[in-house]
This record gives structure tokens, sequence and C-alpha cells, in this order.
């Protein structure tokens, strides 16, 4: 596909999995970030923010402190606690796309997050609903992890190289990073988090075919885990090997259906097959669960729609888009297809 795209990248926020807050355990779940832009050529302004509320599914607001977390792929970002009035802000945030993590009371609340996008010199507004810890305090869909994620075989040397790892990735370090995972891997080669993060490190540096390889390693470990199948499934997508892209997505979307990045790609990736029908239905799942964040749906859909002869339909996507996504690299070419279209 010629026109830029956001690659969403999906990776589990490992280092923070058992965090502590108050000496009990919590586990943080999937992070979903805009990782890159391919084809973009501008660059964005500094300076966006993130104005939050948290408050409890009966309306009412959050009377206890809860803990805020700003996470991207490569890690926390800040950390806050909310006011007596359930409210928390984020400022000086560059653009993109953000997983905001909400740690309250264990014991009462299921570990809570929200994906939010933020637009340069302007504030995203946000507004979380903790969700009520079921009596039997199980936890499934996107926070599941499988046996392979927790393997306790792991030797420590292995999880040194891969906290080193993560290290060097949240500080922007990405050939450090890479050279710690691989290391990890060496100690233990069936280390699926390392093979799975050195995965999305090679796919952000463009290492598409390593990036495969590594991947697929980390399938075979845990065929159970949802984060390598997409990941996976997003490096074939950049390889335009469609065909195997979506039997490996549809795979993901069996782990879990709810996961709107998932779907994305498998659009993406029946579009660059001509299933058009097949494409729209996943691109508008996507956008039905992710929200503004996967705006990027619709500019897809736009395009199934103008394969598809239906000019009024594309001219409403490209339409929602651009309300959705004013700021994105490839505005002006939008704006540019509708006068066109019109």
């Amino acid at each position: 596909m010629n026109e830029a795209q956001t690659l969403l990248v999906l990776r589990q926020d490992w280092t923070s999995s058992n965090m502590t807050k108050n000496g009990r355990q919590v586990r943080h779940g999937l992070v979903l970030t805009m990782f890159l832009l391919l084809g973009a050529t501008s660059v964005f302004a500094q300076g966006g923010s993130i104005q939050g509320r948290v408050a409890l599914a009966s309306g009412d607001r959050l009377n206890e402190t809860a803990r805020i977390t700003l996470q991207t792929s490569r890690g926390v970002k800040a950390t806050v606690f909310t006011d007596n009035q359930g409210q928390f802000s984020f400022r000086g945030l560059n653009p993109g796309i953000y997983d905001v993590v909400v740690d309250a009371d264990p014991n009462r609340f299921e570990l809570t997050s929200a994906t939010v996008e933020v637009f340069p010199n302007a504030p995203a507004l946000l507004r979380i609903v903790l969700k009520e810890r079921k009596a039997s305090g199980s936890r499934k869909g996107a926070d599941s992890v499988s046996t392979s994620e927790l393997d306790a075989a792991i030797p420590s040397k292995a999880k040194k190289e891969f906290e080193r790892a993560s290290d060097a990735g949240n500080a922007g370090k990405t050939e450090e990073a890479i050279a710690h995972l691989r290391k990890a891997i060496e100690i233990y080669p069936s280390y699926l988090m390392a093979r799975n993060d050195l995965g999305t490190q090679l796919l952000a540096e463009g290492k598409l075919a390593e990036a495969e390889d590594q991947l697929r390693e980390a399938v075979k470990i845990g065929p159970k885990a949802f984060n390598p199948k997409l990941n996976l499934g997003i490096v074939l997508v950049q390889q335009q090997k469609f065909a195997e892209a979506t039997t490996v997505l549809r795979d993901a979307i069996a782990l879990n259906s709810a996961a709107p990045s998932a779907r994305l790609y498998n659009g993406m990736a029946l579009e660059g097959m001509n299933e058009f029908d097949e494409a729209e239905k996943e691109l508008k799942a996507s956008h039905d669960l992710g929200g503004v964040p996967y705006a990027l749906a619709l500019y897809r859909l736009g395009h199934i729609y103008l394969n598809k002869g239906d000019r009024k339909s594309a001219v409403e996507a490209f339409e929602r888009y651009l309300s959705e996504a004013p700021h994105a690299t490839n505005a002006g070419e939008v704006k540019a297809l509708l006068i066109t279209l019109r």
C-alpha cells in the first residue's frame, strides 16, 4: 500500500507485570500504541496533553486515590495519582496513541485501561469507568496470559538481560535493547517474552525478515499467546503476505475477539487480497471496538468503497476520518481526494 499507514504494534509491558501497589501484586494488561508512521514526511508539533477523570459504574466519583500509568510499547512514560475528585492529567506529550492504565483497589476493581490519541497543542479528554472485580477474581480476554509467558524455568541471567533490554528500550536505545534480548534468548531459547519483544524491536527497525523469524518462534513456544500472533500478523501484512497474514490474525482474533488491532490488520490483509466485503466487516469492527484511535480503519474503508464503486460511502468514510484524525500526516492527501470525489 502506498498511502501513509499507521503501524500499530502490540506487546506486553512485561517489565511492569509484577508492579507492586501497597504490597499487593498487580498485572498490567496489553499496551496499544502508535509505534511509528510509514511513508510519513511531516513532523508533528509538540505539547499535547491528557485530562482525565476516573468514575465508578454508578456514575459517582472515585473517593480514593488511584495510580494512573501512561504507557507506550516501549514502557511506562509517566505515573500520577488521582486527586480527591478522581481527576488526573499528563502534559507535554508527543502526538500519538497512548494506553492509560488505572490501578485502584485491586480487591474491589479490575485493572482498567483505555486507549487515547493525543494531538499537538490540544487536550485529549478521557473518562475511565472502573470495572468491579467479580467474586471469582478471574480475569479473561485481553488480560489473559499463557503459561508460556509466565515460565518459571527462565534462568535469572536471562531475566536480567530481559530487564536490561526493557530499560534500554524505554530509553530509546533500540540497538542496545536488541542486543540484550538476543543474549536473553541465547541463554534461554524458549523465552517467549524476549522473542516477542525482539520481534517488535526488529519490526520498528524495519527488519521484517528477522522480526518474522523471532515471532514465528514465539508462536511455536506459546501457541495460545495473543501478542506474538498479532505481531506476526502485522509483519506479514507489511511484507504483503496477505493470505498467511489473515490466517495468523484470525487465530489471534480467536484468542481475543475484542482486540481492535487484530481486526484492523486482518481487514488490511483481506483488502490486500481484494476480499472487500470481508475486509469491510473487519475494519468496521476495528473502529467500533477501538473508536477514534482506530480512525485508520475509516481511511482504509474509504479506499474499499472506491474499489467497490460506492462513491457516496467513500466520501462519508474519508470525511469521518478527517473529523477524527484532523492532524494525520495524510490529511492533505485525503482532502485533495475528497475534492475530486464530490
